[in-house]
C-alpha cells in the first residue's frame, strides 16, 4: 500500500491501492507521462509497469465504467462518418455503438473527459464511455483507420498479381520498350509493386530490395534486421519494375547509369501515410532499388518504448536537458540511431526552444522542428548548414552525421558556446567514438570539454511468445559473461521456437544500448590522448558497462536469446 496516497489521485491512486504499483512508481510514471506528452495509461502499458488488463479492471471498479473486450467486435459494425479520423487518433477514443440518442465510445482511460466532450460536440449525440484494454484499443483503432483507406491497396490478391505478371512476361519486353507513360500504365506491374509495399508495411519490415540478376529477379524484405526472399517476378519485368518505382519516386526515368535518390509517399488510409526513401544503384543486369520505410510514428514512441534500462534512461534524460554540450549516438546503419535522436528532439520540442536539424536526407517530418535537407550538388553540406544555423540563434542543433573534421569542429564549437548538439557517428562502441573524433583532428581539449554523453546501440530480434525455455549450466553462463551476482537470482534462458505469428521464433526488435557519460576521469584520459581501451576500462570501472553486458540484461529479462546477442554485438 502507498505510504502517502494523498499525493495521488484518480487511477494512479487506485492502482496503488490494488498493489499494482508502488506510490513512488505511480508518481514517477505520472510525471514521465506528462513530460513525454502521452496518456498515463499508454505510458504504463508501454513501459510494462502494469498490464493493460490489470489497468482496465482497476479502472472499471474505480469509476464504475463497464468493461468490454473490443477484440471481439467487428470493425465493420463501427458507426461510420460520425466523427473525423483525426479526432479518433487525437483522443485515443472510438465510437463503437450508436443506440437511439446515445453513442457508446471506447476508451482506455475513463478520466479522458476532454475526448468525450469533443466527440459529443462534433456529433451532437450524448456520449457514454465503455472501458477497454489499452493495447486492444490501439490495435482496434489502427485497424479501423486502415479499413478506411481510399486507394484499396490492401485488397490486392497474391494469385491475381502472379497471374497478371505471367501475362506480362509472355508479352516480352526489354529496356528499349520502357518509357514513362508505359511505366505508369503497366497495371499488373503497378499492382505487384503496390502489393509488395503493403506487405512490407503490414509485416513490419524496415526495407525492401528489388534486385535484378542475369536469369532471375529477386525481391527481399528486411524484417527484424534479417533479409528474406518474398518474391521472384519474371526477369523480363526488371526494367518495368525499375521504371515504375522511379516514376513513383520522381526520379529521372531515362537515367540508368548513375545512382539516384528519391522518395515515395504512400497513403494507406485517410489518416496515415508512410514514406519510403528510395535509392537506385546501377548493377550488371539493370538497377537495384532499395526502399527504406520511414514510419513517422517511430519518432513519437516515447523513451520508454525504446528499451533503455532504468539507469541508462536516467543518463539519457540527464544529458538531454543539459543546456549545452554534445549528445552522440553511434552504431551501424539500421541500428536505430535516428529514432533515438528523434525521440529526444520530440521530448524537447516546445515553443520556447529553437530546434534545427541538418539531415541527409530528412527521414521523418516533425512538426515544430526546422529540418534542413543537405544538398551536396549546390554546396549545402553539413558544415554549411551548421554555419547557417548558428546565425539563427538556435538552442538545439541536430547534425545527421559527423563525417569530416570541418563538421566535427563546428559542432564542437557550437557545443562549447551554449548550444546542445546532437549527432551520430559510425563507430562500434562509445569509447571508440572519442578516439574516432580525435583521429579526425579534433583537439583533445575541445573534445574533453564538449562531449556529455555517448550512446552505442544495436537492434536485436525480440523473442516471440512461443519461445522455449532451455537449461544452461552455470559454468556456461559464466563463460558467456554473466556475473556471480546476476546468477544469484534465478532467471530463465529462452531460445526461439517458431509459430504462425512470428518469423523463425522472433517478432519485433529490442534496443541494446551502451550509454557512457563522459565523467571527469574519462575527460582526463582524453586530455592525456588515451586510447579506446583505456577509456573502456574507466567506463567499466565507473559502472557504465559494455553493449554486450547490456545485451545480457535483455537475456535475463527474457526479451531475446544468447545467440541473438552474440550476433548483433559480436560476442564479448
Amino acid at each position: 500500500m502507498a505510504a502517502n496516497p494523498i499525493q495521488l489521485s484518480g487511477l494512479a491512486r487506485r492502482l496503488v491501492e490494488d498493489d499494482l504499483l508502488e506510490d513512488t512508481a505511480a508518481k514517477e510514471a505520472s510525471d514521465e507521462a506528462n513530460k513525454s506528452r502521452i496518456p498515463f495509461v499508454t505510458h504504463l502499458v508501454q513501459s510494462e509497469l502494469v498490464s493493460a488488463k490489470d489497468i482496465a479492471n482497476s479502472a472499471s471498479e474505480e469509476f464504475g465504467t463497464p468493461l468490454i473486450d473490443i477484440a471481439a467486435l467487428d470493425i465493420e459494425s463501427v458507426p461510420k462518418n460520425l466523427i473525423d479520423d483525426k479526432l479518433i487518433r487525437a483522443n485515443h477514443a472510438i465510437p463503437i455503438f450508436h443506440r437511439g440518442n446515445r453513442l457508446f465510445v471506447a476508451v482506455s482511460d475513463p478520466t479522458n473527459r476532454k475526448g468525450l466532450d469533443e466527440i459529443k460536440f462534433q456529433t451532437g449525440i450524448t456520449t457514454e464511455e465503455v472501458l477497454v484494454e489499452e493495447n486492444k484499443l490501439s490495435t482496434f483503432i489502427e485497424a479501423y483507420l486502415e479499413s478506411q483507406e481510399s486507394g484499396g491497396l490492401g485488397d490486392l490478391g497474391d494469385d491475381d498479381v502472379d497471374m497478371d505478371l505471367e501475362a506480362v512476361d509472355e508479352e516480352g519486353g526489354g529496356p528499349e520498350d520502357v518509357d514513362e507513360g508505359s511505366a505508369a500504365d503497366d497495371t499488373p506491374v503497378v499492382r505487384f509493386i503496390n502489393k509488395m509495399l503493403m506487405n512490407a508495411i503490414k509485416g513490419g519490415s524496415s526495407d525492401l530490395h528489388f534486385e535484378p540478376f542475369e536469369k532471375a529477379y529477386r525481391v527481399r524484405f528486411r524484417t527484424d534486421g534479417v533479409l528474406h526472399e518474398v518474391a521472384r517476378p519474371p526477369v523480363n519485368l526488371s526494367p518495368r519494375i525499375s521504371a515504375r518505382l522511379k516514376v513513383m519516386s520522381q526520379m529521372d526515368i531515362s537515367e540508368r547509369r548513375v545512382p539516384q535518390d528519391g522518395r515515395i509517399k504512400l497513403k494507406i488510409s485517410k489518416s496515415k501515410a508512410i514514406d519510403f526513401r528510395v535509392n537506385t544503384l546501377p548493377v550488371l543486369f539493370g538497377e537495384k532499388l532499395v526502399l527504406r520505410i520511414l514510419d513517422p510514428s517511430s519518432a513519437k514512441m516515447g523513451i520508454d518504448a525504446l528499451g533503455y534500462e532504468d539507469d541508462q534512461k536516467e543518463l539519457y534524460m540527464e544529458a538531454l536537458y543539459k543546456p549545452q554540450g554534445m549528445f552522440l549516438v553511434t552504431g551501424p546503419t539500421g541500428s536505430g540511431k535516428t529514432v533515438s535522436l528523434y525521440t529526444g528532439i520530440n521530448i524537447l520540442n516546445t515553443p520556447e526552444l529553437n530546434i534545427s536539424t541538418a539531415e541527409d536526407p530528412v527521414e521523418i517530418n516533425l512538426e515544430g522542428i526546422n529540418q534542413c535537407p543537405v544538398n551536396a550538388k549546390v554546396g549545402l553540406d553539413f558544415s554549411e548548414a551548421l554555419r547557417s544555423f548558428l546565425r539563427q540563434d538556435p538552442d538545439i542543433i541536430m547534425v545527421g552525421e559527423i563525417r569530416d573534421l570541418e563538421t566535427a569542429s563546428i559542432s564542437v564549437k557550437a557545443a562549447q558556446t551554449g548550444h546542445m548538439v546532437m549527432s551520430t557517428l559510425h563507430t562500434n562502441s562509445a569509447p571508440e567514438t572519442l578516439t574516432r573524433l580525435r583521429n579526425m583532428g579534433v583537439a583533445a581539449f575541445n573534445l574533453a570539454t564538449s562531449v556529455n554523453l555517448i550512446i552505442a546501440q544495436r537492434l536485436g530480434r525480440r523473442l516471440c511468445d512461443c519461445k522455449e525455455k532451455i537449461e544452461v549450466p552455470k559454468s556456461a553462463l559464466l563463460e558467456e559473461g554473466f556475473t556471480e551476482e546476476q546468477l544469484a537470482t534465478p532467471f530463465d534462458i529462452f531460445t526461439p521456437n517458431g509459430c504462425g505469428k512470428c518469423s523463425s521464433g522472433y517478432k519485433g526488435r529490442v534496443g541494446i544500448y551502451e550509454v557512457m557519460k563522459v565523467t571527469p576521469e574519462i575527460r582526463k584520459i582524453i586530455m592525456e590522448d588515451g586510447n579506446a581501451i583505456q577509456i573502456s576500462e574507466v567506463s567499466t570501472r565507473e559502472g557504465f558497462g559494455t553493449i554486450y553486458e547490456s545485451g545480457l540484461r535483455k537475456v535475463i529479462a527474457g526479451a531475446t536469446g544468447l545467440e541473438e546477442i552474440g550476433r548483433v554485438t559480436s560476442g564479448h
